[in-house]
């Protein structure tokens, strides 16, 4: 490596490694992927950037989880099989001790569901994180956002709003226990994206999102494509032992339903596949959380057992108002 600029010897220091199933990775002016017959070619990206997305401290092993599981989050919406990334990473410095780590994280989140880095760019600057997946989902039959109807059920995975609290918390919004902080912390910088899920969803659901934003926020946007509306009932919102403490207070409840970095997946089925998607918690175990129903209309509401809406102070995660 010892006529390599520092450029190119910190990516072939911590980000070049085989490419088995692409026909060309790290290393030349464009990485070469061969898509089978039959197939769709599942893209997205993401960037996260410091102070935005992240604290300035967040310990780089779990920063590198983070910035693939995000991009996975959306494969799994899609309902898509991911195989390749692209890492575009920017640094203030050429720190091997922090590179490391962060590309210990990548890559053993990678290597658990079989992603190959085979590609980007590094350049210096503020920390910013921008990762492009891609993989396959077969030809028609990927999740959408446009297809929930009126009298689908809602439902989530997983528990809400841990992530969030543990933001609140960093904040001073609202107050966590030293043990709760750790635990809800965890959440927020390694989230599990819900791959397997998605897979199984494909012909079960109608919609899908992955809850990046926050609940009300996210399943707005499949109303919206839907051009549907979409009731949702406090009282069956899934969450830990740490949310439960703080759900009746109002800056507990907001985090929960807006505050966002779940990386869950909410979507929208028929009534008749509830034994179905049931037999999934069990197959994946993932909990699967029934929490409302699509409806004619326009917007998101959140009621009580009552009936009665339930106002929440929060929108959702901006990246244009995110401080």
């Amino acid at each position: 490596m010892k006529n390599l600029t520092p450029e190119f010897d910190l990516i072939a220091r911590h980000f070049t490694r085989p490419a088995r199933n692409a026909v060309l990775g790290v290393g030349d002016d464009c990485a070469l992927v061969d898509v089978a017959n039959g197939m769709d070619l599942a893209v997205s990206t993401d960037t996260m950037v410091s102070g935005t997305h992240f604290f300035p401290d967040v310990d780089p092993e779990t920063l590198g989880h983070k910035a693939l599981a995000v991009n996975l989050s959306d494969m799994a919406a899609m309902g898509a099989m991911p195989y390749w990334a692209t890492l575009a990473l920017t640094v203030p410095e050429v720190n091997h001790e922090w590179l490391a780590k962060f590309a210990k994280g990548f890559f053993d989140l990678a290597e658990e569901f079989g992603v190959e880095l085979i590609g980007g760019d590094t350049t210096r600057g503020p920390l910013t994180l921008t990762v492009t997946i891609m993989g396959e989902v077969p030809a028609g039959a990927a999740l959408r956002r446009s297809g929930a109807k009126p009298g689908n059920d809602i439902w989530v995975s997983g528990n809400l709003g841990d992530a969030a609290l543990a933001i609140a918390h960093r904040r001073g919004i609202l107050q966590l226990s030293e043990g709760d902080y750790m635990e809800a912390v965890m959440r927020l910088y390694e989230p599990m994206p819900r791959v397997q899920l998605g897979q199984a969803l494909r012909g079960l659901a109608t919609s899908a999102i992955d809850i990046s934003d926050g609940l009300l926020a996210d399943l707005d946007h499949i109303c919206a494509l839907s051009k549907v509306g979409a009731t949702v009932e406090a009282d069956n919102l899934p969450v830990s032992e740490i949310g439960a403490k703080h759900i009746d207070k109002p800056e507990g409840l907001t985090a929960i339903v807006a505050g966002g970095d779940d990386y869950e997946l909410c979507f929208t089925a028929p009534a008749n596949a509830r034994d179905s998607i049931e037999d999934l918690t069990e197959m994946l175990g993932v909990p699967l959380t029934r929490i409302g129903q699509v409806r004619k209309g326009k917007g998101v509401s959140l009621v009580a057992a009552s009936g009665e809406p339930i106002k929440v102070d929060g929108a959702g995660f901006d990246n244009f108002t995110a401080s």
